[in-house]
């Protein structure tokens, strides 16, 4: 029984999805187990999908009550569940601190996505997005981003399917929680554990620029993803003042090293906001700034955020820019909507959580 914080005494424990398997090989080191007990502690965690200490029923008595005594698993209480027409499965789920965050199940025709939120809220400001309302309260542990997807996992096996792909699209900057997102994708694509693929996983950031650098020094395969949203720096400092920190040019550079250190194709991701950065204009400016990048531009209609001012791009105006960018050699496509009918833009759901709070 997980106890408030409020009635906590002392430290929390960590979560046990905190660990990966080097760690839980060195604790069972510490408590004179065996080094295979940490393979099969990993295995019931991720293969077998446990909720609690007690089924790990291969482990002694006294090795179970050592980790219940040491460990916590998160929990994720399901506050709000919202399924779309197209079968998007939004969850809003409590954490053990009274926080909330969201996590979201698409379904596409190669599979299920799983897209994790990585913070609570989000300080990166940006002008069009509802997970920056209310600012950043933390940041999540490797172990509470990983739980999100063993969640979605043990959903998903009732119905016999599996997780086939990760982004880490949710709310919050991935590299302002930069460790904690390493070691949650580390854990992720362990052979012994979830086994997800590499390719399939794909980390979105804002630009935080240091952190580009030493994910280009990684050595995976995993994807990165930038939030470009305009094709100059001033009219990106309006929409994303963390751009005032990070300028679009030193953006590109550290973008320019990643293409350079990896070969890996970067996804440029372009929030449309109507008469705002989707015109034609705009559209040949980023051409020119993208020439000769290994790229792809993800078009995004903007989901209209009721607190933001902000309108929908035309149709007319979306195939417009599409076309400009394809004219000049840059390889694009227009987001697949999903989710449309149930708020599923970042943040919404939480932000209309706190409201009723």
């Amino acid at each position: 029984m997980h106890m408030n914080d409020k009635d906590r005494c002392g430290e929390m424990k960590p979560f046990i999805y905190d660990l990966n398997l080097d760690d839980l090989q060195e604790w069972a080191k510490e408590n004179g187990e065996p080094a295979f007990r940490a393979g099969q502690i990993f295995d019931w965690l991720y293969v077998k999908r446990v909720n609690n200490f007690q089924e790990m029923t291969n482990l002694s008595k006294e090795l179970r009550a050592k980790l219940e005594d040491q460990f916590e698993f998160v929990t994720l209480k399901e506050i709000t569940k919202l399924e779309s027409k197209d079968g998007t499965v939004k969850f809003l789920f409590g954490l053990h601190d009274d926080h909330a965050i969201e996590t979201v199940i698409m379904k596409h025709n190669y599979g299920n996505s799983i897209c994790v939120t990585t913070q609570v809220g989000c300080r990166i400001g940006c002008t069009f997005c509802a997970s920056t309302l209310g600012g950043l309260k933390r940041n999540l542990t490797a172990g509470e981003i990983v739980a999100q997807v063993v969640q979605a996992q043990k959903i998903l096996d009732e119905k016999g399917e599996r997780v086939s792909s990760i982004v880490i699209m949710g709310s919050g900057e991935p590299f302002e929680n930069y460790e904690a997102t390493m070691k949650f994708l580390r854990i992720m694509i362990h052979e012994k554990g979830l086994n997800i693929g590499q390719r399939h996983i794909t980390v979105s950031t804002s630009g935080i620029v240091p952190n580009i650098y030493k994910f280009a020094n990684e050595d995976t395969q995993i994807n990165l993803a930038i939030s470009i949203h305009a094709p100059n720096d001033m009219l990106r400092s309006k929409l994303m003042p963390v751009n005032r920190r990070y300028p679009f040019e030193d953006v590109m550079e550290a973008l320019r090293y990643y293409l350079a250190k990896t070969g890996r194709r970067i996804t440029f991701e372009y929030a449309l906001i109507g008469g705002v950065n989707d015109q034609p204009e705009h559209a040949a400016e980023l051409a020119s700034v993208l020439k000769d990048m290994l790229c792809h531009v993800n078009l995004i209609p903007v989901n209209h955020v009721p607190e933001r001012k902000y309108v929908r791009t035309s149709r007319n105006d979306i195939f417009k820019f599409q076309r400009v960018l394809a004219e000049n050699g840059v390889n694009v496509t227009i987001r697949r909507e999903q989710g449309h009918d149930i708020a599923a833009a970042c943040g919404q759901l939480r932000a209309k959580h706190m409201e009723l709070r």
